[in-house]
């Protein structure tokens, strides 16, 4: 349907492919393993709700697959200091995916903004 203008989900495809990438790194422990599938499956959703926007059948339906979106870039990025600060991943590998995490929450924040209050007008046109 391509709402999304401009790159916001190629990169959050990319982050996926980084967190998917950043799993080997850590320990092959239990440590490891529990927090490495729940990086996985934040890291990896983000993305995937933004894909489930872009088909959406409402603009209200549009902007809650962003806020969810939004909620799991969040969520990611709480999995990923947790593991840099627990000494499971090198900080290095993990700046930059959180930095680019910041940026999508951002757009996101924007893009939910925006569809909210053109909803909100457009009701209080109604009445």
């Amino acid at each position: 349907m391509n709402r999304f203008k401009g790159d916001l989900p190629q990169r959050t495809f990319d982050i996926a492919l980084r967190v998917i990438s950043l799993l080997d790194d850590l320990p092959n422990n239990v440590k490891g393993w529990v927090l490495g599938k729940q990086l996985l499956r934040a890291g990896t959703s983000v993305g995937a709700n933004l894909r489930e926007a872009d088909e959406a059948y409402s603009d209200r339906d549009f902007a809650h697959r962003c806020s969810v979106a939004k909620k799991e870039a969040s969520e990611t990025d709480y999995w990923l200091r947790l593991c840099r600060e627990a000494g499971l991943l090198p900080p290095d590998a993990v700046s930059s995916i959180v930095t680019e995490l910041s940026e999508v929450t951002r757009t996101l924040s924007t893009i939910i903004g925006k569809v909210q209050a053109r909803l909100a007008r457009e009701e209080s046109s109604k009445t």
